[in-house]
């Protein structure tokens, strides 16, 4: 891993250039779309065999970048890095784990204690995560958020108001763009996992002809196939994490939007992992 001086004054650079951006960036196509990593350092290097290395390919990275796997630390200073290297090529918006409660509690802080002996590096990139941008919306058609949707947001206007610099908070619009997910019912109703909402097919086309737009990409949840439609094809889940938690036996996908807004997906298996891993924990389940 980098240096502690090193993190330090790289998340002060990346933070100069997401205090930048807008809660929902617009990104151009083409584009790869790339669900949750947590932490599995070796895919993501599979990963960009797969997708393509960056500069030469445009990356639009969803959220839940630790927690869960055991390198953490690498897998979030190589994107930040990349985001500090190439700010028009890779676009990173934020997770339910991309905070302090969360991430002290699944796998990062107790990383960063590990590696570093101290908690100043997830100090550093807790801070940053502060300042990472909430969505994306690629040529004003694909919708793009770690989680879902909340009763809320009606248009894309109101998530320009929303304070994202902030701890996430438990509820509110904020909370539910990072925890939401869709359900097979109808409307909204409370989550199980306690933050954010369940909505219904209803509410995602509701919020898609409203905002003029066609398609609801997130990630957030496990997926065996790697990625998975609901509400008739006005959603997809991607999930960029394969054998999530080195155990589940799922593929991973990514999806990769040309310039003429056409898109399809790739899915592959884990890479080959080092067992002699330097920090194993014993992470609390959760919902997958």
């Amino acid at each position: 891993p980098l240096s502690e001086d090193d993190v330090k004054s790289l998340c002060e650079k990346a933070r100069e250039i997401f205090s930048k951006e807008e809660n929902m960036v617009c990104v151009p196509s083409p584009v790869t779309i790339v669900g949750d990593i947590h932490g599995q350092f070796h895919d993501l290097m599979e990963l960009f065999a797969i997708g393509g290395e960056l500069p030469d390919t445009n990356y639009l990275f969803m959220g839940d970048y630790v927690d869960r796997g055991y390198n953490s630390v690498e897998t979030i200073s190589l994107l930040v890095a990349y985001k500090v290297k190439y700010p028009e090529r890779i676009t990173i918006i934020r997770g339910n784990h991309e905070c302090r409660l969360t991430s002290q509690t699944y796998g990062f802080y107790d990383e960063c204690i590990s590696k570093y002996g101290n908690a100043n590096v997830w100090r550093y990139f807790t801070e940053l995560f502060d300042y990472i941008p909430l969505c994306a919306c690629v040529d004003n058609q694909i919708f793009c958020t770690h989680g879902g949707l909340s009763p809320s947001i009606e248009t894309l206007d109101q998530i320009k108001s929303i304070n994202r610099v902030q701890e996430t908070p438990h509820e509110g619009p904020m909370c539910d763009l990072l925890w939401s997910d869709p359900d097979r019912g109808h409307g909204w109703k409370p989550s199980n996992r306690n933050a954010g909402y369940m909505f219904g097919q209803d509410s995602t086309e509701h919020f898609l002809n409203i905002n003029d737009l066609k398609l609801v990409a997130r990630a957030h949840q496990l997926t065996m196939a790697g990625y998975s439609w609901s509400h008739e094809k006005n959603l997809v889940t991607v999930f960029s994490a394969p054998n999530y938690t080195y155990r589940c036996g799922n593929d991973a996908a990514i999806m990769e939007v040309d310039e003429h807004m056409d898109y399809s997906f790739t899915t592959f298996q884990a890479a080959p992992r080092m067992e002699d891993s330097t920090f194993e924990s014993n992470i609390p389940d959760y919902f997958l």
